[in-house]
């Protein structure tokens, strides 16, 4: 159902080797048909150019996402619910993201983060392999901005199929394309955030 203002949704992302960007596309998908206005946006990239060009299949995904917006500051105001994604790094979200996150200070001293709300997603080479505290670090930091925060929880069978993880969609990446179920948890938790964010909204 279309909203008659529609929810403002930025999703923002940062992916090494293309998951998390494919999990961002079809979060993005989603959310539109589900009548949000959408910003599909990369953090930008902090590692030397000369260490990107060294790894074929990184810098294969720089090229591939070179026509992806690069996020900033003003996009955060502009919406109204932001869907996160990120590679796990270490058990928390890939430094780039956290370097973005550094930059929003300004918009978080004046309240200008607070009231929104907030998703979050993952992956990681192994199933336990720190999914679940990349996305409680990625809360924790929205709760300090006074988002409000919209998991997935168990609200349809589809997290189930594709792991069961309650916090946020969590993709074990070996460089496969994403499977049916976690497409499925995705657009799920991307509509679950856009209907959440309407009611709010009024």
């Amino acid at each position: 159902m279309t909203n008659p203002t529609p929810v403002k949704l930025a999703i923002v992302y940062y992916s090494t080797y293309g998951t998390n960007h494919a999990m961002a596309q079809v979060a993005a998908e989603a959310a539109r048909a589900a009548g949000a206005e959408v910003r599909l946006l990369k953090v930008p990239e902090t590692a030397p150019q000369a260490v990107i060009d060294t790894q074929d299949a990184w810098k294969a995904q720089q090229e591939r996402s070179a026509d992806v917006q690069t996020a900033t500051p003003a996009d955060l105001e502009w919406a109204d619910a932001y869907l996160f994604s990120s590679p796990t790094r270490f058990g928390g979200a890939a430094s780039q993201v956290r370097a973005f996150i550094d930059t929003l200070g300004g918009l978080w001293g004046t309240g200008k983060l607070a009231n929104k709300t907030f998703s979050a997603m993952t992956s990681a080479q192994n199933p336990n392999g720190g999914q679940e505290t990349t996305l409680m670090t990625l809360y924790t930091t929205a709760m300090h901005w006074g988002a409000i925060l919209v998991p997935p929880g168990y609200t349809d069978p589809v997290i189930f199929a594709s792991g069961g993880n309650p916090y946020g969609a969590s993709v074990t990446a070996g460089g496969q394309p994403l499977s049916d179920e976690d497409r499925a948890t995705i657009a799920h938790q991307a509509r679950r955030l856009v209907e959440v964010t309407a009611r709010l909204n009024g």
